[in-house]
């Protein structure tokens, strides 16, 4: 009998250079508990696909890579969401660790088992958390769900102390102005231990993917951000 987990990963990235620091690979889980308005990714929303691997798998394929990550960079775990396969994820983070390398996860703080929650967080050197909105009434908007399991991963991760980049994808018509921004800044003070942030222009790139799994694209008449603009926003937000 296997004495690995198993899960489902959408695929894996060798080279990646802005999902953590240095050099890392990147481990795409499959599955997402949020439809974004703006996720460009929308073939990762189930759950299950046909690339199943176990966590051994996995971290041998990050071992091949050793020379390149072992310094500065390191192995990030990104989606879809990789919370969503909590007890997975928690293996391959342990092992990963156990091998010596910079461990990072790329989350929306959302699908997550709260059993190891904490666990989960204590074997992540940097958590890249993407915030959708700061409020409910917003974030259900831009989500489809309420902010509350967000909020409380928000708690989890200070408790933990855990190393922190914050992103924020900036739309045109939803949050592409100064008075979000001002609200944006003064919201980010609850974070403890904040090392980047990051505005992310949305951009309309996966409207053929919604094409061809027959999804209807919500923000079909919404222009790329400029990013300029964004670039000034970012500005302002770090000032």
């Amino acid at each position: 009998m296997n004495k690995f987990k198993s899960g489902y990963i959408h695929s894996i990235e060798t080279m990646g250079l802005v999902d953590g620091p240095g050099i890392r690979v990147v481990v795409f889980m499959q599955g997402c508990p949020l439809r974004c308005l703006f996720c460009h990714n929308p073939e990762t929303w189930n759950k299950k696909s046909n690339n199943k691997m176990t966590s051994k798998e996995i971290v041998d394929e990050v071992r091949k890579y050793r020379p390149y990550i072992e310094k500065e960079g390191g192995v990030t775990f990104s989606g879809g969401e990789p919370l969503l396969q909590t007890e997975y994820l928690l293996e391959m983070l342990k092992m990963c660790k156990n091998a010596g390398f910079h461990t990072c996860i790329d989350t929306s703080g959302t699908g997550y088992s709260k059993e190891y929650l904490d666990e989960v967080l204590k074997y992540t050197d940097l958590v890249i958390l993407d915030i959708k909105a700061i409020d409910n009434v917003s974030y259900k908007q831009v989500t489809s769900k309420e902010i509350d399991e967000f909020n409380y991963f928000v708690e989890r991760l200070n408790e933990n102390n855990n190393k922190t980049w914050l992103r924020q994808v900036i739309v045109p018509n939803i949050n592409d102005n100064e008075e979000y921004i001002i609200k944006l800044k003064n919201y980010i003070k609850i974070f403890k231990n904040i090392d980047k942030i990051e505005l992310l222009p949305y951009h309309s790139m996966g409207i053929q993917k919604y094409q061809k799994l027959n999804i209807k694209y919500r923000l079909l008449d919404t222009p790329d951000m400029d990013k300029k603009k964004c670039k000034k926003l970012e500005e302002l937000l770090n000032k």
